[in-house]
């Protein structure tokens, strides 16, 4: 028996190059939401499929840069095993929520632990009429300027002091 035909050598030497890809898969998928976040883009649109014209900046994002680059464009898209794609919706937002631990982590070393801060909440309904609250964080930095960033949306049941603190929490 020639064991270079044998399935377990087959899967083996799948397996490696599946290990061999995914650091170019994710780094790809990384830059294009770093790329996003910094312009403040949205990622999806309406219509992801395969026939469509625009599937949303992400994904026209990613195949810009494989286009772009072999090694990128070896890895990603119809080159990736299925389950391995990167680019579903869950995916997403898992990185992106990575991405938002980064950049708070970042703030708070940059703020520093002698630091003046204070913390903006304001609320307003969206077109949709639902009850939304904005946490800005305002602090002195080390190197004694005034900083404003921009910490997230929440989506509250009512104005109540009480939800809006459940909210934050």
């Amino acid at each position: 028996m020639n064991q270079n035909q044998h399935i377990q050598t087959i899967a083996h030497k799948q397996l490696d190059q599946s290990r061999i890809d995914y650091p170019t898969r994710l780094n790809a998928s990384l830059d294009c939401i770093h790329f996003l976040l910094r312009q403040g883009l949205a990622f999806r649109d309406h219509d992801e499929s395969e026939d469509s014209s625009n599937k949303g900046n992400f994904l026209e994002h990613l195949k810009f840069l494989a286009y772009h680059n072999k090694g990128i464009k070896g890895v990603v898209f119809k080159n990736a095993p299925e389950n391995l794609k990167l680019t579903s919706p869950d995916i997403k937002k898992d990185l992106v929520y990575v991405a938002a631990c980064e950049t708070t982590n970042a703030i708070m070393f940059d703020i520093g632990d002698d630091a003046f801060f204070s913390v903006l909440v304001d609320e307003s309904r969206d077109i949709s009429v639902k009850e939304q609250m904005a946490i800005v964080l305002c602090y002195v930095n080390t190197n004694r300027q005034v900083v404003e960033r921009f910490v997230g949306i929440k989506h509250v049941p009512n104005t109540t002091a009480f939800s809006l603190k459940e909210a934050i929490d």
